[in-house]
């Protein structure tokens, strides 16, 4: 596959970056304070005056949104005969989504930031299920999306729009006083090395199932 190695590097420097930041979380939190302290004065800048706007982005990575625009792309999917497309898309979703983000969540335990919340949260903060959830359903459709839009310009523009929900959820959910900058970095670094890692396998199988039909 053409830019394999590309991907498997940039998949092992996110997935090293991801421990390191998850260790240091875990034993020297007192390393992040500045950087943590620092991003969230500047986002939470304009607050109030973004509430409504950043209350109404963070629901586009809500856990029952998520789940519905998982099920529609895997239904849509299914539909189309895309076996090795559904197969990645669901595995993708079901073990960052549902399964490491949330026991990383029970390791680490960190506690939420102190700062007033603009939505209530009960789990606990690293790493961020929204940033790790979004990352990992829109950042999946963007590597497919070249697969299901076979017009140029619609998929460069979708793919675009993939791009602006995941960071826009990412930096809503800092706004909105439920995830310090570290809890986002972790969540997003998650699911990029878990894509970046699994797309090449996932391109190699489909090569191997046109070649054998």
């Amino acid at each position: 596959m053409k830019y394999k190695t590309t991907f498997q590097v940039a998949g092992g420097i996110f997935l090293l970056s991801f421990l390191t930041l998850t260790y240091i979380v875990r034993f020297h939190i007192s390393w992040l304070s500045g950087f943590d302290q620092t991003i969230t004065r500047i986002i939470r800048a304009p607050y109030p005056t973004w509430n409504g706007y950043q209350l109404f982005i963070t629901k586009l990575g809500n856990p029952l949104i998520v789940i519905l625009i998982f099920l529609g792309g895997f239904l849509f999917l299914w539909w189309q005969k895309k076996r090795p497309e559904m197969i990645w898309f669901a595995s993708n979703f079901l073990v960052i989504a549902g399964i490491i983000n949330p026991l990383v969540k029970l390791l680490i335990m960190r506690a939420r930031p102190t700062i007033p919340h603009l939505v209530t949260e009960t789990s606990y903060s690293f790493p961020s299920g929204h940033a790790a959830g979004s990352m990992i359903l829109y950042g999946s459709l963007f590597f497919l999306m070249p697969i299901l839009v076979r017009k140029k310009r619609l998929c460069t523009l979708l793919q675009f729009v993939m791009a602006f929900i995941i960071i826009s959820v990412g930096i809503s959910r800092i706004y909105l006083g439920v995830h310090y900058p570290s809890d986002i970095t972790g969540g997003f670094l998650l699911s990029l090395s878990w894509l970046c890692l699994t797309y090449p396998i996932y391109k190699q199988y489909t090569q191997l199932s046109k070649h054998n039909q």
